[in-house]
């Protein structure tokens, strides 16, 4: 079977899977007869999706056999064990899984053709209740506690049901891939599948009037004499966000944050801090370069890719900054921006509040109630009394903080200095309860990075807080990250 057949057939099955037609769409994948790992991976699905788990352990096989590193088969095959409760087995595909991230928060499958994102704290979600079938429930607990690092703001939910779920002993509901979503075939190799007339139709060029002495082809035209000697250099720049810098030395990176750059590469810095380190883009990439390593560019709308650069500088490169703890390149550390008042010093702990919007103190290691929620009222600039404080997302009798409460055992969670707590304040009886600003989407925005908030036109948004003039902070459906301010516009009071 040549590569066109096999890409055809894949094509006619997908298409049978989007009309529902679940049976017709198996048959044709079953009879390609050289499948490739992504074929092998939509075969498993569908066995799935009839509870066929056999065929499903087979394809999904076969699929890990043709490409060892596809962490989606490995996760598929590890549910495929998981409902056969071969719990063993299972936890050892998630395993797997885990480890084909590569220490990543995420995948996106979809330039292989593939809508689906494999996150690292669903997959431990799922190690963690492999482990609990098992009877292991501390190695559980752990591996939940881990999830925490790999943690997105749209999975905190079910991260947060997990752990509860886990404290209890109780067993909870393992993350499934949904298997109707399958690997498509490139549509740029589809579409070359049909037929193209590239000559198009004869047309006739001779005259038969006999008046007209002309027939052939149209003569070359002559050269105008004064032209330009070479063509009009096209505007090859456009809109970007933050300024262009030269790259003059090469840095190598030493932690996830930072990005590699050579010298001559063109960067875009979109933040300066203070402590010399500068939030640059570079082919489409965020991360961390000191700012003494770039140049300030001037660049011009005409085209200057013709022009020789100049050679890097051959002195050595400055020292490296000293890194303060701070926001990432995405704008947040273990998911916020830390404001500048509240830089830890050495013993002190940084507790970060989750409230409607997510926010940080920082206090020292030890300390009791009253000072604690006194930094925290400040912060809201509510009393004391209108705020209660837990361990978890759930205000429940073990989970909540008071001034009864042993805060030896709270402290004792603290992990590297940082601690997570959570905030929710009680109506005001005064009658002037704090007002909330909705927006409505005028636009719809999907963005690839987990940080930011997805919606379409049309959707009602809640303001948590302004990042800066040009990005906003929300919650819509459920969901919270950060969104463009120009694809929105503010609700009136009396419109909500």
């Amino acid at each position: 079977m040549t590569f066109l057949d096999t890409l055809r057939q894949w094509d006619e099955a997908v298409t049978c899977v989007d009309r529902q037609d679940l049976t017709e769409a198996l048959r044709i994948f079953v009879a390609i007869k050289e499948p490739n790992s992504k074929i092998c991976f939509d075969i498993g699905c569908l066995h799935l999706l009839n509870k066929d788990l056999d065929a499903a352990e087979k394809a999904f096989d076969c699929s890990i056999r043709k490409d060892e590193h596809l962490a989606v088969a490995f996760f598929q095959r590890g549910m495929t064990f998981y409902k056969k409760e071969r719990y063993e087995e299972s936890l050892s595909d998630f395993q797997y899984a885990f480890k084909a991230l590569r220490g990543n928060q995420l995948i996106d499958y979809k330039a292989l053709g593939l809508r689906y994102k494999l996150y690292a704290c669903e997959v431990l979600i799922n190690v963690a209740l492999s482990q609990a079938q098992l009877g292991k429930w501390d190695k559980a607990h752990e591996h939940l506690v881990k999830a925490l690092s790999y943690k997105t703001d749209a999975k905190l939910n079910v991260l947060d049901r997990a752990l509860d779920s886990s404290l209890k002993q109780k067993l909870f509901k393992p993350v499934e891939f949904p298997s109707k979503v399958l690997f498509k075939p490139n549509k740029h190799y589809v579409a070359e599948l049909e037929k193209k007339d590239y000559l198009g139709k004869a047309k006739i060029v001779a005259s038969v009037i006999p008046q007209d002495a002309f027939s052939g082809f149209a003569p070359l035209q002559p050269q105008v004499q004064d032209g330009p000697t070479s063509p009009k250099e096209p505007e090859v720049l456009r809109a970007l966000e933050g300024e262009p810098h030269t790259v003059l030395f090469g840095f190598v990176p030493e932690t996830s944050d930072e990005l590699a750059v050579v010298p001559g590469n063109i960067v875009f810095v979109l933040q300066k801090g203070t402590d010399n380190w500068a939030s640059v883009i570079f082919n489409g990439r965020r991360g961390l370069v000191p700012y003494n390593y770039l140049e300030r560019l001037e660049i011009s709308l005409a085209s200057k890719q013709n022009e020789e650069r100049s050679e890097p500088p051959s002195r050595e490169p400055p020292t490296r900054p000293q890194r303060k703890k701070g926001p990432t390149p995405s704008g947040n550390s273990d998911g916020d921006t830390q404001p500048k008042d509240e830089q830890p010093t050495d013993n002190s702990c940084i507790v970060k509040v989750r409230f409607t919007f997510n926010f940080v103190v920082s206090v020292p290691l030890g300390s009791p109630y009253a000072m604690l929620i006194e930094k925290i009222s400040k912060k809201l600039k509510l009393p004391t009394t209108a705020i209660t404080l837990s361990l978890t997302s759930e205000v429940t009798e073990e989970s909540v903080i008071d001034a009864s409460t042993e805060m030896e055992s709270v402290w004792s969670r603290a992990s590297g200095l940082h601690i997570t707590l959570w905030c929710k304040a009680l109506e005001q009886t005064d009658g002037n309860p704090q007002s909330e600003t909705h927006f409505v989407a005028l636009h719809s925005y999907e963005s690839p990075n987990p940080e930011d908030l997805s919606f379409n036109q049309g959707d009602k948004i809640t303001l948590l807080s302004r990042v800066n003039q040009v990005w906003l902070e929300g919650q819509c459906n459920g969901n919270t990250g950060i969104f463009p301010a120009s694809f929105v516009e503010e609700v009136p009071v009396n419109g909500q």
